[in-house]
């Protein structure tokens, strides 16, 4: 992996489960590309996200944001494209952002859409579903509040997903960001995905998590201890 990777990695104890302060700190003290690394959370959670009653899905807006501006567009017409745009919606449109996307173009990372127009968003099932894009009404993406819809996601609202394997991938922050706000974001997050926790799931909820940084190496989160401390 490189010289500096296995630098950043001779600082991490493999056999120690550290609290989130310790590994937030470790992850700051190990940062080392040359430009501002994302500071991502995983957790492995025991459901089974191939039963509907156990798939773990949700929004949560963190108290300092992602440390990225996120590109909006918005599925509206008339007084509801102008209160996108006045929220700081990148593109607004209809039949032609619908054009626009099955012709490949895909420069964004949120959507929005009235309900109204979700029959002809439904077209896009097929390009927006596997990349996470399609707009959603549990996830405050299907609505007529288009304005505070973009303005929260502009303002640092992430979607956390489990996967195929049971993993919650949701990104905390930058490196630049103070140890404080990282670690406030992270517990916000950990704090809603506990609190998700399906009625159907039994045994432990919660098996793993880590934290990393977009080149570092992964360290190990002491979870029993995340679970006395959060999620209550």
């Amino acid at each position: 992996m490189g010289k500096k990777y296995d630098a950043a990695r001779e600082k991490v104890d493999r056999d120690k489960l550290y609290s989130l302060e310790e590994a937030l700190n470790v992850v700051k003290d190990s940062g080392w590309a040359a430009f501002d690394e994302t500071v991502e959370l995983a957790m492995n959670l025991g459901v089974d996200p191939r039963k509907a009653d156990q798939m773990v899905r949700g929004t949560v807006s963190l108290p300092h944001g992602t440390g990225k501006v996120a590109r909006v567009v918005v599925f509206a017409k008339g007084d509801k494209e102008k209160e996108a745009l006045a929220a700081g919606a990148d593109f607004v449109g209809a039949d032609d952002l619908v054009d626009k996307i099955q012709k490949g173009w895909l420069d964004f990372d949120s959507a929005v859409a009235t309900p109204d127009l979700m029959g002809m968003v439904g077209r896009l099932g097929k390009i927006l579903g596997p990349r996470g894009l399609m707009p959603n009404p549990k996830l405050g993406t299907v609505t007529f509040d288009v304005g505070k819809a973009v303005s929260e996601i502009k303002a640092g609202k992430v979607e956390y997903r489990v996967e195929k394997a049971g993993i919650v991938h949701v990104p905390v922050g930058k490196l630049s960001f103070e140890a404080k706000q990282l670690l406030e974001n992270a517990e916000t997050v950990i704090n809603a995905i506990l609190k998700a926790k399906p009625a159907s799931s039994k045994g432990r909820y919660l098996k793993k998590a880590s934290l990393s940084s977009t080149m570092g190496p992964g360290i190990r989160l002491d979870y029993n201890q995340l679970v006395t401390q959060l999620g209550k």
